[in-house]
């Protein structure tokens, strides 16, 4: 037996603890079966309900159309340990065990995937009737909310915020969107691009108001910096979100600006044996030429693919992806894929006044970044440039008529 194949052997067997039981957990403990590991892989999850799915709850688990979305996952016949209902404490590397309520738990890789968690509005602890949407428990207590059409206060309109709206105006409530910025998804997209997204809440019945800051918030009532009061049945804050990574204090585990756990290429952290994948970490991109966090689904998808490959294999494997999204609000499809914020010019395709229109974002000439509404195929083409990085004849894709893969200029 060769020594590369004897250490191969022996990672995989080894015994692998993933902490978080999300889409990142999930899917890190299932590739690494689907790699060959053959050791004990233990997922470790605060919740108590069966690991599942966030992005139904803003959507059918809310409006009552599904009563849940845990994965499809046979996780008894794969191997894999649940253990639910824990809350993990903290970590001493140096020892190689994770600390938890029940608890300290050996490992010889561990693998961080903790998610991120919503930030909580000032002031708000405690106060009736104010709620966030992140778990499976927060879309249960407000699908009454929805049902008995409460007047409802959204605080912030970014994803989250609109595609709650979307859910409550579905649901028959009378909504009004409160944003401290001067428009909706400030922090996501450049105001050009953000600006035609305005009119997408009145066309839908619900109130947006920019320029609008909290001031406190009483029972019944949301009180804006302006003195103006908003009657409030329900307070919904989704005004961002943090990587969960506050029991890392202490651990030695390098956290960048964000609270994201740093990791490198091949997703290992400052710590030996230790991983980090999807919401909770940030990740050098060559592609971009610089650090990414990136707080979407698809991340937390394909994440897990290299961390299991990096456990696993003798070569280590880079983690590069482009960014992708979606999220599907007033009655409309919108895709992201890229990083925009690397570009140096902007392509407009398609009226965005009308139902259907695309931005492509381009980096001398090459395309970094597209945001697509009602053109999937767009998106399904630009996100193979963006990987390709073909260069793109820019007069060519003003022409929403014409293919993106017809518009490049090589």
């Amino acid at each position: 037996m060769s020594e590369q194949t004897s250490r191969q052997g022996t990672s995989q067997r080894r015994r692998v603890v993933v902490v978080g039981a999300g889409m990142a957990g999930v899917q890190t403990a299932v590739a690494l079966r689907e790699q060959g590991c053959t050791g004990t892989v233990t997922l470790i999850g605060a919740e108590p309900h069966q690991p599942y799915d966030r992005p139904p709850l803003s959507k059918a688990v809310l409006l009552g159309t599904s009563e849940g979305s845990a994965f499809e996952v046979d996780f008894e016949s794969l191997g894999i340990e649940l253990r639910l209902g824990c809350e993990v404490l903290g970590v001493r590397p140096g020892d190689h065990e994770l600390d938890t309520e029940a608890g300290p738990v050996p490992y010889d890789v561990l693998v961080l995937a903790t998610g991120a968690e919503p930030i909580r509005l000032p002031g708000t602890e405690g106060v009736p009737g104010v709620h966030l949407l992140r778990t499976l428990d927060d879309a249960e207590r407000l699908r009454p909310v929805l049902a008995r059409q409460h007047d409802i206060v959204v605080v912030g309109a970014g994803w989250i915020g609109a595609e709650f709206a979307t859910a409550a105006r579905e649901a028959g409530c009378a909504v009004t969107v409160v944003e401290a910025a001067d428009r909706p998804l400030a922090g996501a997209l450049p105001a050009e691009v953000a600006a035609p997204m305005t009119a997408w809440y009145a066309d839908s019945g619900a109130e947006l108001r920019t320029h609008a800051r909290v001031e406190r918030v009483e029972p019944g009532t949301v009180v804006l910096a302006d003195g103006t009061r908003l009657p409030a049945g329900a307070v919904v804050v989704g005004i961002g979100a943090r990587p969960a990574t506050a029991w890392l204090a202490g651990s030695g585990i390098e956290l960048g600006a964000h609270g994201e756990v740093v990791a490198d290429a091949h997703l290992r952290t400052s710590a030996k044996d230790v991983y980090a994948v999807g919401d909770c970490a940030s990740f050098p991109s060559a592609r971009y030429g610089t650090r990414l966090l990136v707080h979407h689904w698809d991340n937390a998808l394909q994440g897990p693919r290299t961390v299991a490959a990096n456990i696993l294999g003798a070569t280590p494997v880079v983690y590069d992806p482009v960014p992708y999204f979606w999220s599907e609000q007033f009655g409309r499809f919108v895709q992201y894929a890229g990083h925009h914020p690397a570009a140096d010019r902007l392509v407009w395709r398609g009226d965005p006044a009308g139902p259907a229109w695309s931005v492509c974002w381009l980096r001398e000439d090459r395309l970094v970044a597209l945001l697509a509404v009602g053109r999937p195929r767009d998106l399904a083409q630009g996100r193979r440039l963006i990987e390709a990085g073909r260069r793109m004849d820019a007069e060519a894709l003003t022409d929403p008529a014409r293919p993106l893969k017809e518009a490049t200029a090589e």
